[in-house]
């Protein structure tokens, strides 16, 4: 009997044949549970890494676990065999909202990688029952309501530890779930280890929204992540948030390093902790507290402790997401942790009189999270090599000047399980054949340039695009009631809705090219163009420029002259699952951020291994895409960063001076056309109009005409298919550089420092 078939029978008493997909679901998750229980854990290796992160971004694990477990196949062959679809039964299962955007997904691609390399390492986080939202479309508007994921039947396994967390005025005992994490065909497993309350109840949730009293900790500590802190009860909960997080997590730290013979005087021998972005940098304070008031450790010896054994991983130059809390609030909140706070900041003004740029406790009398996590970590690293070189340049050279020896760099990557061997299984399969199995282990694509001028591969390789776009066009006529031409040009956006991201760029060319149309230029193949992201819900102007696009999308669907060339989607509650359709159906990759603004980018990786080119500014690591595969294989526009860095150091950007221009403004003021106002929310869009032509502050209108010019180039290019063809291979093949296999790896041998068992990893 095959082993699914045994699941399903003790389960339903009856055959695959006869079972829902609901059914068949249950009987995978089972046999899935069974596999990864009886894999071995890292115990014998005596130091653990512990990579503490608000988010982990890690799509539905149905078929990533099949996957890594190496019986992807044997279940889908007997699925098959019985009329069933593994995709099918994929729609039973809902997608964790443990993240939002990159941050959490590239969380997710390290867990994965973590494991697979064979290194002793979990994920701590917290177990959000609602995630961020569920994004819905009305009215052009978008729509927040709670998005609940977790069932009885779920990958979360309830765990017997369970800590006490003390608050300043109360305590809470918390609850651990675990979800565990696979590596590639390796007989070791680590987990999500993800704190939770048993108090937490969706009932104080008004109905439809996701407004609650967010003074009731208790009640509603996990229930969202990053609640609106626009008021001071949402950056209070923020904190709470954090501090849970932190706390449960270094209790959970230092028990495991005494079970493994740590007298915690040693504790840096043990462990080593990796912060995710400043939301866990209170682990910092938390761990000397408990050194101190559990252990009998001196407060000197503890710091010391700690600068050896935390890291910290900076994500971003934008001054909302470095964090400063008020102390006042730490010391309702945690003034245990406030007191080390201040102890910190005694230490460093003692160290650097008279240097307040580098204070931890500025002269507001707020923590600078990021501050703390420099000082008393050991090592500081961005995530892509221009963004670690304008943190040492620019925004962190205070403390480049006196750390030099802590800041390294290490550009992201993403694990080839999910991002081509999950979602893009036709690719995958084709690309063993070309050039063996060996890229699914060592990430090495490059054997696939010797195919750079075989028509016969060129035609393949366009095939499958055009199956991917199939797959994409059934999709969104499912979930969305959305038809696309699968004979377009695909060209996706998604992403967060930033203005730093410039989605209002993309929707100003989208008008130029309504325009264009209107006019008798005709696209020669029809174009779509498909975006996707959610806007924070306290975030006005983001959440206006997705009732712009929702607004244009409307018009053009409306105009017989132009809905047969140009298509535009805004893709509703865009999440992991929405990415593995989109992503494979891409031909064009928008990765145009103001330069300088985006750390590293994750997405623009995605793209370029599943076959898309990119459209780019010189930010994040879309520098090192350029230098792999050659400034003729992708398309380069806008401003460079030095010279974004300068303007706004001299403060002399003037969005009128490009406001005024003939070819920009009349796509700017088509926000405020008759049509526009008609079908959309005149407040909104006026906002909007206003902000963009006399504020522009992420300057979406300096390199909008470049901009412009750039993407007709490519679109002309499209159709010299051949060449076309022959860029994307160049790009596939130098995609394996932008692993997150290539990334630990350097994170271990670096930073970390831990055993490692499995090194097939090509640099």
């Amino acid at each position: 009997m095959a082993k699914l078939e045994s699941y399903v029978t003790k389960a339903f008493n009856k055959p695959i044949r006869e079972c829902s997909d609901a059914e068949l679901y249950k009987a995978i998750l089972d046999l899935v549970a069974d596999r990864s229980d009886g894999l071995n854990t890292h115990h014998n290796q005596k130091k653990k890494l512990y990579y503490f992160s608000a988010e982990f971004l890690i799509g539905k694990l149905l078929s990533n676990n099949l996957l890594n477990l190496g019986i992807y196949d044997e279940v889908n062959n007997e699925l098959i065999a019985n009329g069933k679809s593994l995709m099918a039964i994929e729609e039973a299962e809902n997608e964790p909202s443990l993240g939002n955007g990159g941050l959490g997904r590239l969380a997710a691609c390290f867990v994965d990688s973590i494991t697979t390399l064979g290194i002793n390492g979990d994920g701590v986080g917290l177990n959000y029952h609602f995630g961020l939202f569920r994004q819905v479309f009305k009215d052009n508007n978008q729509k927040a309501v709670p998005d609940a994921w977790i069932t009885e039947n779920s990958w979360l396994k309830k765990n017997k530890k369970s800590y006490e967390v003390k608050f300043g005025r109360f305590s809470l005992n918390s609850t651990l779930y675990d979800i565990n994490v696979l590596g590639y065909k390796h007989n070791k497993r680590n987990r999500l280890r993800l704190f939770d309350l048993d108090s937490v109840s969706s009932d104080i949730i008004e109905e439809g929204t996701i407004h609650f009293d967010k003074g009731n900790i208790e009640e509603n500590l996990t229930l969202f992540l990053y609640p609106d802190d626009s008021d001071h009860s949402g950056e209070l909960l923020r904190i709470y948030q954090q501090y849970f997080m932190v706390s449960n997590g270094a209790q959970l730290v230092i028990e495991e390093a005494i079970e493994r013979g740590s007298n915690v005087h040693d504790l840096d021998e043990y462990a080593v902790i990796q912060i995710n972005d400043t939301h866990p940098a209170l682990v910092i304070p938390e761990l000397i507290r408990l050194m101190i008031t559990d252990h009998g450790i001196k407060f000197d010896e503890a710091v010391g402790i700690v600068r050896r054994m935390v890291a910290y991983t900076n994500h971003t130059i934008l001054a909302e997401a470095l964090e400063k809390w008020p102390m006042s609030d730490l010391d309702l909140v945690c003034p245990d942790a406030a007191h080390i706070i201040r102890r910190l900041d005694e230490l460093v003004q003692n160290d650097f009189p008279n240097n307040n740029a580098v204070k931890i406790i500025d002269e507001h009398g707020r923590a600078h999270m990021a501050n703390m996590s420099i000082h008393y970590g050991y090592s500081i690293n961005g995530v892509a090599r221009l963004h670690s070189d304008i943190l040492k340049n620019t925004e962190l050279k205070h403390f480049y000047d006196i750390y030099p020896e802590k800041f390294n760099n290490k550009t992201n990557g993403i694990t080839f399980r999910r991002w081509i061997m999950d979602c893009n299984p036709e690719l995958a399969t084709y690309l063993d054949q070309l050039i063996g199995s060996e890229w699914r282990t060592n990430s090495d694509l490059t054997p696939l340039l010797d195919y750079q001028d075989d028509i016969s591969v060129n035609t393949k390789l366009r095939a499958i695009k055009f199956t991917n776009k199939q797959r994409l066009k059934a999709w969104l006529d499912v979930h969305q009631g959305v038809e696309i031409d699968e004979h377009s040009i695909i060209d996706i956006q998604i992403k967060r809705i930033h203005e730093y991201k410039r989605q209002q760029m993309l929707a100003l060319y989208v008008i130029h090219k309504y325009f264009s149309i209107k006019s008798g230029n005709i696209p020669k193949t029809p174009i779509t163009i498909i975006f996707g992201g959610k806007a924070a819900s306290a975030y006005t102007i983001a959440r206006d420029i997705i009732h712009m696009i929702l607004t244009l999308s409307q018009i053009i669907d409306n105009d017989p002259d132009v809905n047969k060339h140009l298509k535009v989607v805004f893709v509703e509650n865009y999440n992991v699952t929405a990415a593995q359709y989109l992503i494979p159906a891409a031909d064009i990759s928008e990765q145009i951020s103001l330069a300088s603004k985006e750390a590293s980018g994750t997405g623009n990786m995605k793209f370029m291994l599943n076959g898309a080119l990119t459209l780019c500014t010189l930010d994040g690591a879309n520098v090192e895409i350029a230098e792999r595969v050659g400034r003729e294989n992708i398309y380069i526009f806008g401003k460079q960063s030095s010279e974004i860095v300068d303007i706004y150091a001299n403060n002399s950007y003037n969005a009128h001076d490009y406001y005024y221009r003939e070819r920009i403004k009349p796509l700017v003021d088509f926000i405020l056309s008759p049509g526009m106002l008609y079908l959309g929310d005149e407040e909104r869009l006026r906002r909007l109009h206003s902000d963009i032509s006399n504020k522009d502050y992420f300057m979406a209108l300096i390199d909008l005409e470049e901009f412009i010019d750039t993407k007709e180039k490519m679109y002309a290019d499209y159709e010299d298919h051949d060449r076309w063809t022959r860029r994307v291979i160049k790009n596939i093949g130098e995609a394996g550089y932008f692993s997150s296999d290539r990334t630990i790896n350097e994170y271990n041998e670096d930073i970390w420092h831990l055993e490692q068992e499995n090194k097939a990893i090509k640099k």
